[in-house]
């Protein structure tokens, strides 16, 4: 198997490739030549990444899958770039690698992240195992994170290409709330402490005193006991004051659907379909 620094440089190369449908780097004759990112950062969430991870789990287990059977579970096109794009992130979150041929097998922290006994803590290891989110976590130590056009300067400061800062930084708020480091605001990043997996829990937890009751604790502390790709989901969900535009919405009813089809199964056919729609009178018959 590759070095870490060199899988993580490859992830990234093909991820760029791939992204929006780009063919790589102009060639020589080309005067405007692509400015290309020095430091690996995923184009995709880490949720997003855990649910390619979850889907080997629950298909092939700890065996390798090609990327015609990983494109099937998930519902989408072997050779489309986005489902390129999502391979390269999850490989740049550490979570599966290259095996033997071209296929997919998940890695220690892979199979880390798919236990639910080790999810949280394998959240962390993800998320600081991306380069660009480390250096950053390392400079805000402590610190209060400035705003996101002040971020997306630091964000290419760092390496990263300019045409590529904004969308660096859109997938960084997301995974640095879905790994924990933003419980103490959306405006610090803290590393979530971790309680080691298999410790006995505080005198009171295991009756379910203090996590909202319940008792069943599979939901990580908050009494909602449950699979951790539905509990993720729902914590994705914005404040009711906040804004949430139409396109994060469709975004995130898509992202629902895939990972109910890889809990519950799909035995229909067609699937369910997520379109944006406006103009709706609901009074109407």
């Amino acid at each position: 198997m590759m070095d870490e620094q060199t899988a993580h440089n490859a992830a990234s190369e093909a991820q760029a490739q791939n992204a929006d449908g780009e063919k790589g780097p102009a060639d020589a004759g080309n005067q405007d030549v692509r400015q290309r990112s020095t430091i690996a950062f995923p184009y995709n969430s880490l949720e997003d990444a855990g649910v390619l991870a979850h889907a080997i789990q629950r298909n092939a287990g700890t065996d390798a899958c090609s990327d015609a059977h990983l494109a099937a579970w998930l519902k989408m096109s072997p050779k489309s770039s986005t489902m390129r794009v999502r391979i390269a992130s999850a490989r740049i979150f550490g979570l599966i690698e290259p095996g033997v041929s071209d296929d997919h097998v998940l890695t220690d922290l892979g199979k880390k992240y798919v236990d639910d006994l080790r999810n949280k803590e394998a959240r962390v290891e993800a998320f600081l195992s991306v380069p660009l989110y480390r250096a950053l976590v390392d400079h805000y130590k402590g610190g209060v994170i400035p705003p996101a056009a002040a971020l997306e300067r630091q964000i290419a400061s760092f390496g990263v290409a300019e045409k590529q800062k904004g969308r660096a930084r859109a997938a960084f708020d997301k995974s640095a709330q879905y790994a924990g480091f933003h419980d103490h605001g959306n405006n610090r990043l803290v590393k979530p402490g971790i309680q080691p997996s298999g410790s006995k829990p505080e005198r009171g937890e295991e009756n379910g005193a203090g996590t909202g009751g319940g008792g069943k604790g599979g939901g990580g502390g908050d009494g909602f006991d449950h699979d951790p790709m539905i509990i993720g989901l729902f914590k994705r969900l914005p404040q009711p004051e906040d804004a949430w535009t139409l396109q994060e919405r469709k975004r995130w009813l898509q992202t629902a659907a895939q990972i109910f089809d890889l809990i519950y199964g799909d035995d229909e056919e067609g699937g369910i379909s997520v379109s944006p729609t406006r103009g709706i009178n609901p009074s109407a018959p």
